[in-house]
């Protein structure tokens, strides 16, 4: 029988950064609150969550690797909404975000998670940020949790 390795769901003494971008805050405020609320539930006390505000999707990677390299935090978690314009800005910011936030953990070794919706239109942002598909930021507090306790017990077995 192999030897299963997997993050458990337990954010009891887990410290987490949130990055969050300002550009279309009224998408990402209830990404955050997603975020948030889910830490809280799985145990990550109020007091070991920082939460940083970026003017848009495309500086989440820089101020995310500042805070892992920090060595303050066990994930950092990275909320934004880039929604699809008539200009190819969309396609710039949306990839360089994407591959910045990957490399950031990557290289850094912290659990940084991707929670920047790509969407079509403001309807779809908004679905997924609370709305009819649930909120991605949820979604990304809970990758953040279990990751940083699957690295953690690769490091300690």
């Amino acid at each position: 029988m192999p030897n299963e390795l997997k993050g458990e769901l337990d954010g009891r003494g887990l410290r987490v950064a949130v990055v969050v971008a300002r550009f279309n805050e009224v998408v990402t405020r209830q990404l955050l609150s997603g975020a948030l609320d889910t830490l809280e539930r799985y145990g990550v006390a109020d007091s070991n969550i920082s939460v940083a505000w970026v003017p848009g999707s495309f500086e989440l990677p820089v101020v995310a690797k500042t805070l892992a390299e920090s060595g303050q935090y066990d994930s950092v978690v990275c909320l934004g909404a880039v929604i699809r314009g008539e200009t190819s800005h969309y396609d710039m910011v949306a990839g360089q975000a994407s591959s910045g936030i990957g490399r950031v953990g990557v290289e850094t070794g912290v659990p940084t998670i991707f929670g920047v919706l790509t969407t079509e239109n403001m309807d779809q942002a908004i679905n997924r940020a609370g709305g009819k598909s649930g909120n991605l930021g949820s979604n990304a507090a809970v990758a953040a949790i279990e990751t940083a306790r699957l690295v953690q017990s690769i490091r300690t077995a």
